[in-house]
């Protein structure tokens, strides 16, 4: 085994391309999802631990699936909460924005449909369309001509599966324009709120409700380890749409559910986040600061959200840029192929409300010294 094992990564190490993990360093934090600061918040912290202490029995662990012993009344109260945040009929609590939408896409659509997905979706709307029976296929990104292509020639139900806001180049869904040509064509839009839950929309409640076209989107996906600092993910809809889940999505149906403290842990911060609307204008200034900075960059990707790109095509030029950055003090990561498409390898940026305009200011003119 380890001989066949030792050859597939060697051939990795070949394409410049091997994964290894690295451990939390004290450089300027300019790559965690971490965008309003949720994660290293005392205060959102010591709320957890006495809800916790609140919380009887006290458990260490959910003790089984949601569907043998895993659920429970307070489970069911946090649903409630984010139903109303999400302005959803329903809300089921994943443990996982990844088994979210592995759950989703792999039940709802049945053999004979189509999926239809943006090229740059995530990893796991494509790992979900592959365990579904229906047929699938990608569309350009953000390319509704592409899409509106492919939907005349869809056969059953079509699902478009689409991301709010992507997590790799950050620009945002045309979301009310697919909406209305979805409407056209009698499709489904499956929308993965990952990177708008928290820092956009009354509350955190995401790109969807601050457009006001929730209603009109048959499924939304919202995850809490990005802008919310903690984990866990939900699906959100009608009743029968989450009827539907528990009873045909294996991800939810097979796993160990949420301890406690997850789910306080959820509770806590929408209430948090509820009690500092400032955090998202902060949020909005910094990433201002950063392009008003940056306007010279011709590598750059355009995007107004708090996830910032520059390309530089080729692992190795990606890596090597990352390294001098980070001998300067920040913790910037280099985004390489297959993660990315050959030739897009780029240095992604994400900007928080805790860097401070200084330090942004610094990573804007460390980057235009090492930028073509």
């Amino acid at each position: 085994m380890d001989s066949w094992l030792d050859k597939k990564l060697t051939e990795r190490k070949e394409q410049d391309s091997l994964r290894t993990l690295t451990v939390p360093n004290e450089k300027i934090d300019f790559t965690s999802n971490d965008y309003l600061g949720l994660s290293q918040s005392a205060v959102l912290f010591k709320a957890i631990q006495r809800r916790l202490e609140s919380l009887s029995p006290h458990l260490n662990g959910a003790t089984g699936s949601r569907l043998l012993s895993g659920n429970s009344a307070y489970v069911e109260q946090v649903e409630g909460m984010l139903a109303e945040i999400f302005k959803a009929r329903r809300v089921l609590i994943f443990n996982s924005g990844y088994a979210a939408n592995l759950g989703v896409l792999s039940s709802l659509p049945q053999r004979g449909d189509t999926i239809l997905y943006d090229e740059l979706a995530h990893a796991c709307i494509k790992d979900g369309a592959r365990l579904s029976l229906a047929s699938r296929f990608s569309f350009r990104h953000n390319d509704l001509h592409d899409l509106e292509s492919k939907l005349k020639r869809a056969h059953g139900k079509i699902f478009i599966a689409v991301e709010s806001i992507y997590s790799m180049d950050g620009d945002q869904c045309p979301l009310i324009d697919l909406v209305r040509l979805a409407e056209q064509y009698q499709a489904f839009i499956i929308l993965d709120e990952a990177h708008s839950t928290g820092v956009m929309g009354e509350n955190g409640s995401g790109l969807a409700v601050s457009l006001g076209v929730q209603d009109r989107i048959a499924v939304r996906v919202y995850t809490f380890g990005k802008a919310m600092g903690i984990h866990g993910a939900c699906v959100a809809g009608s009743h029968r749409l989450i009827e539907f889940v528990i009873n045909f999505a294996r991800p939810f149906i097979y796993t160990t559910a949420l301890p406690p403290h997850s789910i306080a842990s959820i509770e806590c911060a929408f209430q948090f986040l509820n009690q500092r609307p400032d955090l998202q204008i902060d949020l909005q200034n910094r990433i201002k600061l950063f392009l008003d900075s940056t306007r010279k960059m011709t590598n750059r990707i355009e995007s107004n959200s708090a996830i910032q790109t520059a390309i530089f095509p080729g692992n190795e030029s990606t890596r090597h840029v990352a390294h001098r950055l980070q001998q300067k003090g920040f913790d910037i990561r280099p985004i390489l192929s297959p993660t990315v498409p050959v030739g897009k390898e780029r240095l992604r940026i994400c900007i928080h409300t805790f860097n401070t305009e200084a330090e942004i200011l610094s990573l804007a003119e460390s980057l235009q010294s090492v930028s073509f």
